[in-house]
């Protein structure tokens, strides 16, 4: 159908400004789906809690990017900050309770690493 003039293009409806499009795993992926979230997610679960905890992890995350990752876990409020425990104005993070759902995707990704990819292991157990 030809426009008439002076009529305006119609935006693009999403269901989101950053999301590629409404389907609940492409959802879970856009926020989740990197090279790095879920290692912070899991040393979140093995109870580290500090930066510097994150970034002394075997895997070695650049602290330029632990910070933006962080960022975007507060953001999207799977995480939240606290007060580290030995004072001052440094701070902590902590699961939410919808950081703390993803437990059970954690573990299946542990146990299907540990039965199908040779040389796995678990080095802490998740509870």
């Amino acid at each position: 159908m030809p426009k008439s003039p002076g009529s305006k293009p119609q935006p693009k409806v999403s269901a989101s400004p950053s999301r590629r499009s409404p389907c609940p795993v492409a959802c879970a992926l856009d926020l989740l789906g990197d090279r790095w979230t879920l290692l912070v997610i899991r040393d979140l679960m093995l109870g580290r809690s500090r930066f510097k905890d994150f970034a002394g992890s075997p895997e070695g995350v650049p602290t330029n990017i632990l910070s933006d990752r962080l960022d975007r876990l507060l953001e999207a409020g799977l995480v939240r900050q606290i007060p580290a425990t030995e004072g001052g104005r440094r701070m902590a993070y902590e699961l939410t309770p919808k950081g703390e759902a993803l437990r059970p995707t954690l573990k299946s990704l542990r146990d299907w690493g540990l039965a199908w990819e040779p040389g796995t292991k678990a080095l802490l157990q998740q509870s």
